[in-house]
Order: structure tokens, then C-alpha cells, then sequence
């Protein structure tokens, strides 16, 4: 017996690392039209973008539904002493609240602690590791919620968008917003502060925002381990890559495709780093 985690597919892991740690990643739905796509299983990011930017439906995403949170919590509890299950922060998602849901439905034969990670992305997914290792190592539920609830201290991201284009599509910004933004050629910055997505800074070209996205890096005290994600850039994300490489192992660097989830709202040229400090 042992803990088992869960995440949501807005933490942007790769299958083979989820795998390899045990973690069960329950997918988020995108809609084009009225069909419904679970990431990852009925669309990878490939078709997803290139269908959003040819359209002509706009796609929109929602949470999983409390039933698929059920069925994985029964069928974990049946070789589990308990449920961590980690996911995308409340101000951003429904997919906590369909997390308890599950619960409740479920009953499962084992406790399930739902956890708010109020972080996005690979920043999720650095958590969903951290309580993972503890989980495989044969960590107590006590010590992987420690563990959990430290990395969800120590995690931090920033995220640089090439266009507010898709962020005003999906209704997340105003027009007025966008027309500045555009008016200005700036690339935005996010972070997540309490669970909330916002802007960080700006940057005046993409370049610009990847520098600032290195030394948001590099001014992490005792950096532990850092992901990237990108939507469609991927000799951007590498070169991201090797200039941290430079400041911690690359073993201990993640890299990843931006998945439905958040892909959808920041759209192609996205590029999100999170760093993990001690």
C-alpha cells in the first residue's frame, strides 16, 4: 500500500515523467465548437494549435469533470492508504471544486487530501513531483503533504506571451488592454501571486522577455530545479535551456509542451519558465 498522487493535465507533465513518478494526471477538457477533446488523449498541442490559429471555431477549455476525478479515486484507493491529489489554484480553475466533487461522488476506500497548488503549469508540475518522489520513496501521507505544501512555498513562474491576441479572445483581458499592448509591441510577463494569474512586466521584443525569464532564474536563491514549457518555440525554450544550464545541473531541468489548458489562453510563442528554490 501506498500514496498515490494526482494532478490535472494543466500541470503540463510529460506522460514519461508522470509515469516514471506514479502520477496519475487527469485531463482537462477543450471544446471546439460542441465537441469536447480531453488534452492529451483526443488532441496533442500540434493539432491544437494549428487549429487555433487557422480556426474557424475559437476553442474554449473547462475543468474535468467531478465523475473522471471519481472514477480515478476509486480506482487508486484500491491499492492506495491514501489520495494527494494536486491542482490548477481556484482563481484560475474549477478543477479543484470538481476535485471534491469526485470525492464526494467517489467515496473512495481511502482518505483523499485535495490540494490548491496556486501555481499554473510546469510550476504545478514541479509540486506534483516534489510529492511524488516522497510517495515512491514510501513517505507517510503526513510526509508527503509536508512535502506538497513546501514546494508549493518555494515554486515560483514567470510566463512570456509573443500576442495578448488569444488572452482577449478568451475573455481574459480587455480590449482596451489588448489595443495597448499591441500599439506598443510589448511582450507581456505573467506570474501567479496567491493563486492568480497577473502580469509581472513587459518586455519591448521577445527577446527582451527571454533574457528577463533567465535572470528571473538566476536571482532564485539555492535554485533545486527549474521546468520550461513552450507552445510552439522550441529553439527559443532550448536556448532558454542552455543559458540556465549554466547555473544548475541539466539534469534538473524540465522540459515541456504547453498543453490545452493554458495553451489556448497564451497561444502560440508562449514560453513559461518555474523554478523551484531551497
Amino acid at each position: 500500500m501506498a500514496i498515490k498522487v494526482v494532478t490535472d493535465s494543466g500541470s503540463d507533465l510529460p506522460l514519461e515523467v508522470a509515469k516514471e513518478l506514479g502520477i496519475t494526471v487527469v485531463p482537462v477538457y477543450i471544446y471546439f465548437g460542441d465537441k469536447a477533446y480531453k488534452d492529451w488523449v483526443d488532441i496533442e498541442p500540434d493539432e491544437l494549435y494549428k487549429r487555433l490559429v487557422e480556426g474557424p471555431v475559437y476553442p474554449t477549455t473547462t475543468q474535468p469533470m467531478p465523475a473522471d476525478f471519481a472514477k480515478t479515486y476509486s480506482d487508486l484507493s484500491q491499492g492506495a492508504d491514501a489520495i494527494v491529489s494536486i491542482h490548477l489554484p481556484t482563481k484560475v480553475s474549477g478543477t479543484y471544486n470538481a476535485a471534491l466533487q469526485g470525492v464526494e461522488i467517489a467515496k473512495p476506500k481511502c482518505e483523499v487530501h485535495v490540494v490548491d497548488s496556486l501555481s499554473i503549469s510546469v510550476g504545478l508540475g514541479l509540486i506534483a513531483m516534489a510529492a511524488a518522489r516522497v510517495a515512491k520513496a514510501g513517505g507517510k501521507l503526513a510526509e508527503v503533504m509536508e512535502e506538497t505544501k513546501k514546494a508549493i512555498s518555494q515554486t515560483q513562474i514567470r510566463g512570456l506571451l509573443d500576442t495578448l491576441h488569444y488572452l482577449l479572445k478568451g475573455g481574459r483581458i480587455t480590449r482596451a488592454k489588448a489595443l495597448v499592448g499591441t500599439l506598443l509591441k510589448v511582450k507581456p510577463i505573467l506570474t501567479t501571486r496567491d493563486g492568480e494569474i497577473i502580469q509581472a512586466g513587459m518586455a519591448r521584443s521577445y527577446a527582451k522577455g527571454i533574457e528577463q525569464l533567465f535572470e528571473f532564474v538566476r536571482n532564485c536563491p539555492n535554485l533545486q530545479e527549474v521546468a520550461i514549457v513552450q507552445s510552439t518555440v522550441p529553439e527559443e525554450a532550448n536556448t532558454l535551456k542552455n543559458r540556465i544550464a549554466s547555473i544548475i545541473d541539466e539534469k534538473r531541468i524540465l522540459m515541456a509542451r504547453l498543453g490545452a489548458g493554458l495553451g489556448v489562453h497564451g497561444g502560440p510563442g508562449t514560453l513559461l519558465v518555474a523554478a523551484r528554490s531551497g
